[in-house]
C-alpha cells in the first residue's frame, strides 16, 4: 500500500441506514459543561475551561531557540520536530486547548444511563485519517505519521476500509473495488465506466511514484535543501520530465488527458477533489491527487479511525514536544510578533504586554496569511507593500455549517452503519452550490469510547459552502441568530433522517456551528476553510516571508490545505529556522528511510 494520505476534514454525508428502528422519544440533553480541556464549537455551549496546565505567564520563560505562535496540526508539527532537533520551543495558544480546527470537545449529560450520566465526546473538523496506525509500515510520503515517529509518539486506531456514498444515481458502498468488475462504477456507467477508470488510475502511476520520489522531511525553505534533497535526486532520473510537470497542472487535466467522458466518473472525482482541497478538479492541485488516488485504490487500502477521535492525534504531538523538552502554553494569545530591524525577535502576550519573550532562531505563525496580516499581530509596514497586498488578496473558500448529534442506539443497530458517507443531491448544481453536498461522520461505528453506553455520536457539515456574508452582521446570541442557525441547519437534519427517519426521537445532545463558531474558537478570517487557490492559477507559497526569522505555517502555505498538507507545512517551517538543522534532518531522513525501505 502506498503512503496514506489523510483527508483534510472529510466527513461524510448519508444514508444507507432507514432500517434503523425507531427509539423512544426523549427530551434532549442540557449541556453541562466541557470536560476536557477543548473547547465547543457552539456558541450557545455552557462550558468550564479546564484547569491551566503550564499556562501562567511565569511559567514561560524569557527566552527560546523558536516560538510558535497557534496550535493547529500545522504548528505542532513545526514544533515536534524541533524539540526532535534539539530546539528549546514554546508554542503560543490562545485558546484553552491546543489542536486549532482539528481540536475535540465533550459534553456531559447527567440524565443518560437512568440517572448515571455520561460523556459525549465530539470531532470538529478532520476526522477521515489513514497512515496513523502503528500496527502498519510507516509511509515516506505521509509527513503526520513521520513526525509521530520521530518524537516517538503512537496513535491508537481502529483499521477499515469502506464508506458509504448516497448519491442521485443511488446507494452505494466505497471501497477500494469502487472502479473495478463488480464495484460502483460499473453498476452505474457500466463496463465503459470501468474502462475509463482504468485508463485513468493507469495515467496516476506514474504520477504517483513522481509525487513519492522526495518525501516532504527532506524539504527546506533555504540553501540547505541542496544537501538534504541531493539523496533523493537519483529518484527523479528514472522518472519522465514531463510527468513531474504534470504535477502543478488541475487534476481535471489529467482527467481529460485520460479520455474520461463518463458522467458519474467526472462528478465522483469532483467531489473527491472538493473534499480534499476545497475546489473541485479543475482548482486541485494534481500532486494531491497522485498521493490520495493510490491511498483510496490500492487493494490493500485502509484507513484509520483514531481511538478517541482526532484530539487523539493532538494529544499524540503535545506529548512529543513535551518529551523532547518543548512546552505548550494554552490560554496565552499572542497581541504583537515584535519586530526589530527587519527581523521578528519574540512575541508579547495579550495578559503581560509590557514583557517581550524573545526567540533566539526564530517565530513560526501557524495564523492564516489573512489573520496574520489584518489582525494587528504584525505591524504591515514591515513587509514591502506588494507582499502585503498579495498576500492579503488570497481567495478564500467559503465556511461550513456543522451539526453534531448524541444519539440513542444499540450495538446491532451501529454495526449496519458505515462510519463515513458523502451525500450529493443533484450533480447539475454542482459540489461547490450551497445545500447540495453533506458529508457525515459516525465514529462511534469504530469506538465505542466516544459516548455512554447505548449511544453514538456523529458529526454532519456542508464542505466549505456556507457563505460568509448571510452571517457577517448578525450577532451571536441574538433571536436573530438563533432563527438562521435553525434555517441553515435544517438541510442537515434532512439529510440525518435520510439515515435515521427518527434522528429527532433518538438525540439527547445537539449543537450546530456556523461560520460565526469558526470565526470565534478557530480566530479564522470570515470562518473560512482556507485558501482557494486554484492550480494552474497560482502556487501555495514556501513558508519563508520578507521578515528574516519569520516563518509561516499551515494552510496558506506550501502544501495547502488538509491534514497531510499542514503537518508538511510545519515539517518546511521547521526544517528552514536555520541551516544548523541540516545535520539533524539528515540524520531523521536516514530514520524514515530505515523505517520505510
Amino acid at each position: 500500500m502506498r503512503s496514506p494520505l489523510l483527508l483534510s476534514p472529510f466527513l461524510c454525508g448519508g444514508l444507507s441506514a432507514a432500517f434503523l428502528a425507531p427509539a423512544g422519544r426523549r427530551r434532549p440533553a442540557r449541556l453541562l459543561s466541557s470536560l476536557q480541556s477543548t473547547p465547543t464549537v457552539s456558541d450557545d455551549a455552557t462550558t468550564e475551561p479546564a484547569a491551566e496546565s503550564a499556562t501562567a505567564s511565569h511559567a514561560i520563560r524569557d527566552e527560546y531557540d523558536v516560538l510558535v505562535v497557534g496550535s493547529g496540526i500545522g504548528g505542532l508539527s513545526a514544533a515536534a520536530l524541533l524539540a526532535a532537533y534539539g530546539n528549546s520551543v514554546a508554542v503560543l495558544e490562545s485558546h484553552y486547548a491546543p489542536g486549532g480546527c482539528a481540536h475535540g470537545y465533550a459534553v456531559r449529560d447527567n440524565d443518560v444511563n437512568n440517572g448515571a450520566g455520561g460523556t459525549f465526546v465530539f470531532d470538529t473538523g478532520p476526522s477521515f485519517f489513514s497512515g496513523l496506525n502503528p500496527e502498519l509500515d510507516a509511509k515516506a510520503s505521509n509527513p503526520l505519521r513521520t513526525i509521530l515517529d520521530i518524537v516517538g509518539e503512537e496513535v491508537e486506531c481502529v483499521p477499515y476500509a469502506t464508506f458509504g456514498l448516497k448519491f442521485p444515481e443511488g446507494e452505494f458502498v466505497h471501497s477500494p473495488a469502487f472502479g473495478l468488475d463488480g464495484g460502483a462504477i460499473e453498476e452505474v456507467s457500466g463496463t465503459e465506466g470501468v474502462q475509463q477508470w482504468a485508463a485513468l488510475m493507469a495515467n496516476m502511476e506514474p504520477l504517483a511514484k513522481a509525487v513519492d520520489a522526495l518525501p516532504t522531511l527532506a524539504i527546506r525553505g533555504d540553501a540547505g535543501v541542496a544537501v538534504t534533497a541531493a539523496p533523493f535526486l537519483p529518484n527523479f532520473a528514472k522518472l519522465n520530465p514531463l510527468e513531474n510537470l504534470k504535477l502543478t497542472q488541475p487534476f481535471s487535466n489529467i482527467i481529460r488527458n485520460a479520455g474520461v467522458t463518463d458522467a458519474f466518473v467526472r462528478d465522483w472525482l469532483d467531489v473527491l477533489c472538493f473534499c480534499l482541497s476545497g475546489v473541485p478538479a479543475d482548482g486541485t492541485i494534481t500532486a494531491e491527487m497522485g498521493l490520495m488516488m493510490g491511498e483510496f485504490y490500492d487493494r490493500d487500502a485502509i484507513m484509520d479511525c483514531p481511538k478517541g477521535g482526532a484530539k487523539s492525534i493532538i494529544d499524540a504531538l503535545v506529548r512529543g514536544i513535551e518529551k523532547h523538552g518543548g512546552s505548550v502554553f494554552t490560554k496565552s494569545h499572542v497581541d504583537e510578533i515584535c519586530i526589530e530591524d527587519g527581523k521578528a525577535m519574540g512575541v508579547r502576550l495579550r495578559r503581560d504586554p509590557d514583557r517581550t519573550i524573545r526567540s533566539k532562531k526564530g517565530v513560526i505563525s501557524n495564523l492564516s496569511i489573512w489573520d496574520l496580516m489584518t489582525s494587528g499581530i504584525v505591524e504591515a509596514n514591515q513587509f514591502p507593500e506588494g507582499f502585503v497586498r498579495e498576500r492579503k488578496a488570497t481567495p478564500a473558500c467559503p465556511s461550513f455549517m456543522h451539526l453534531h448529534v448524541g444519539f440513542q442506539v444499540t450495538q446491532e443497530e451501529l454495526a449496519k452503519l458505515q462510519a463515513h458517507y458523502i451525500y450529493v443531491d443533484d450533480w447539475e448544481r454542482g459540489v461547490t452550490s450551497e445545500e447540495n453536498v453533506a458529508l457525515v461522520s459516525i465514529p462511534s461505528v469504530h469506538d465505542d469510547t466516544l459516548a455512554p453506553e447505548g449511544h453514538a455520536v456523529l458529526h454532519i457539515y456542508t464542505p466549505a459552502t456556507e457563505r460568509f456574508e448571510r452571517w457577517e452582521n448578525v450577532q451571536r446570541g441574538t433571536e436573530e441568530y438563533d432563527k438562521l442557525k435553525e434555517e441553515r441547519s435544517a438541510f442537515l437534519w434532512g439529510v440525518l433522517e435520510t439515515v435515521m427517519p427518527d434522528i429527532r426521537q433518538r438525540t439527547v445532545h445537539s449543537q450546530v456551528g456556523t461560520p460565526l463558531t469558526h470565526r470565534r474558537f478557530n480566530r479564522r478570517y470570515r470562518g473560512s476553510y482556507g485558501p482557494a487557490i486554484r492550480a494552474g492559477e497560482a502556487s501555495f507559497p514556501f513558508p519563508n516571508t520578507p521578515v528574516k526569522n519569520l516563518l509561516l505555517c499551515g494552510d496558506s502555505c506550501f502544501p495547502g490545505i488538509g491534514v497531510p498538507a499542514v503537518a508538511g507545512s510545519g515539517m518546511i517551517a521547521a526544517n528552514t529556522v536555520s541551516l544548523d538543522s541540516v545535520g539533524s534532518q539528515l540524520a531523521a531522513l536516514q530514520k524514515l528511510k530505515e523505517q520505510t525501505s
